[in-house]
């Protein structure tokens, strides 16, 4: 009989698995999908939403018509709308800026305030998206800052809800769990309940960014959100959740962004599960799980949320190819054989001298390179968020010739605009197109990172 509730509220939690039938193909191993997309509001964090506005109530941090205020990538504040359309709360969201723009529209569509801020920055930079909102929360009288990052009520509602599911759906079968880690609340919870009811026996897999920080990553930017630690290389002390217990996984599967992405796309092609970003890393994770198990072994993946929230980004064939995340191109071929003519990326740190930055530019294609943050080392290579300019080795020979720089004079001050990207899918057409009049080459992105520059002589007259 289907179940009737008196409001949303109770019907959060309680979400199916499904048999990954189709991408478990051939596996011992079954694995089974927790679908958490299936939620009221279409991610797991309804759950830690729920949590910890009923926890505020209780403890006095939340008064009736007071205001919410949270800084997420989108998920945990729409579920925070919800409670707050059905409790009478005001709720004010801040969003980071490279959150899709679903999210955003499904906020207001809930009646949430929006605030749109940075994440790519220094934790101790005050335009940074978690400074703004704390300063937020301090100046509104009746705020409470639901901090999903450092909230006991976060794990905890997985400790009561999610574990026990998985528990019960599977008859006490499971035997490895596999989950992403963002606040770290949903794995520690949820990693806490099956370890001890099962007396140990389950292992929990961390499935991470393979630059995240979490499973040992440099901490870069990656394309995948909601999961996963990135650290700015300026940021001066950095900080693990609270929510977060790091023996919670007992180990880290760390997967490619661009396997997160076509994994994703394919729960929706091959299973009809249309699933997001996250989901993809998680259900990469598992498979690999999997496939070193046996037949007395079966697997439980959390979903997060749905795809419904990305259908302009991981479901959208021409953001995967804006971005290099798909080789194939519409019309002419691909920029591959241009990009693997043109010689290796030569990158140039924004922050050095004019002499450092032109000895660089020697082997330059065409003599202009991107400007990047600096990074100590970089083993995933330049991530397209880390370029904040260019260098022309015309521009810089000029300087130094007419005295209007020294070699040992910062580089700032000659840096250009940045580049236009491409991916390495799009056409050489689309690539003149981004060039417009005024740009001396383009950036070609692969996976989202920097891959190699094609001079505007290169790409032809079209």
């Amino acid at each position: 009989m289907t179940a009737v509730h008196e409001s949303v509220l109770d019907a959060i939690g309680g979400t199916p698995l499904f048999r990954l039938s189709r991408l478990g193909a051939g596996l011992a191993a079954p694995v089974y999908a927790k679908a958490e997309f299936l939620g009221i509001g279409g991610s797991v964090k309804d759950r830690a939403a729920l949590s910890m506005v009923l926890a505020a109530e209780r403890d006095g941090l939340l008064k009736p018509g007071g205001t919410i205020v949270e800084a997420t990538s989108g998920n945990t504040g729409i579920g925070l709308a919800i409670i707050g359309a059905q409790r009478g709360y005001r709720v004010i969201v801040g969003v980071g800026d490279k959150a899709s723009p679903e999210k955003s529209d499904i906020l207001r569509a809930y009646g949430a305030e929006v605030v749109l801020a940075p994440t790519v920055l220094p934790l101790e930079d005050p335009a940074h998206l978690f400074n703004v909102i704390r300063r937020l929360a301090e100046e509104i009288p009746g705020a409470w800052f639901a901090n999903q990052y450092d909230n006991p009520a976060n794990p905890d509602a997985h400790l009561r809800t999610t574990g026990p599911e998985i528990w019960e759906q599977t008859a006490g079968r499971v035997t490895h769990f596999v989950a992403g880690v963002g606040t770290g609340g949903t794995i520690t919870g949820t990693a806490e309940y099956l370890k001890e009811v099962s007396g140990g026996t389950v292992t929990v897999i961390g499935a991470d960014p393979e630059s995240s920080t979490y499973g040992g990553g440099d901490g870069s930017p990656y394309f995948v959100e909601s999961i996963g630690h990135f650290l700015h290389p300026a940021t001066v002390e950095d900080r693990q959740p609270e929510a977060y217990r790091t023996d919670a996984p007992d180990a880290f599967e760390r997967v490619p962004d661009r396997e997160s992405l076509l994994t994703a796309r394919r729960l929706a092609r091959e299973e009809g599960i249309l699933a997001g970003p996250s989901s993809g890393t998680a259900v990469a994770a598992a498979l690999r799980v999997a496939r070193r198990l046996g037949p007395d072994d079966l697997v439980v993946v959390l979903l997060p949320d749905s795809g419904r929230s990305y259908l302009s980004k991981v479901h959208s064939d021409a953001w995967m190819r804006q971005w290099g995340f798909l080789e194939e191109s519409e019309g002419a071929g691909g920029l591959r054989p241009l990009l693997d003519g043109a010689g290796p990326l030569v990158a140039v740190d924004a922050y050095t001298t004019v002499g450092e930055a032109a000895r660089a530019l020697r082997g330059a294609p065409g003599g202009i390179a991107p400007a990047v943050q600096p990074r100590t080392a970089r083993p995933y290579g330049v991530s397209a968020m880390e370029v904040v300019g260019s260098v022309s080795r015309e521009v810089l020979a000029a300087a130094l010739a007419d005295g209007t720089a020294e070699p040992d004079d910062p580089l700032g001050a000659l840096l250009g605009p940045a580049l236009p990207t491409v991916g390495v899918g799009q056409s050489a057409e689309e690539a003149r197109g981004a060039l417009g009049a005024g740009h001396p080459g383009v950036l070609v992105l692969v996976d989202g990172r920097a891959a190699g520059v094609l001079p505007r002589s290169s790409l032809g007259d079209g």
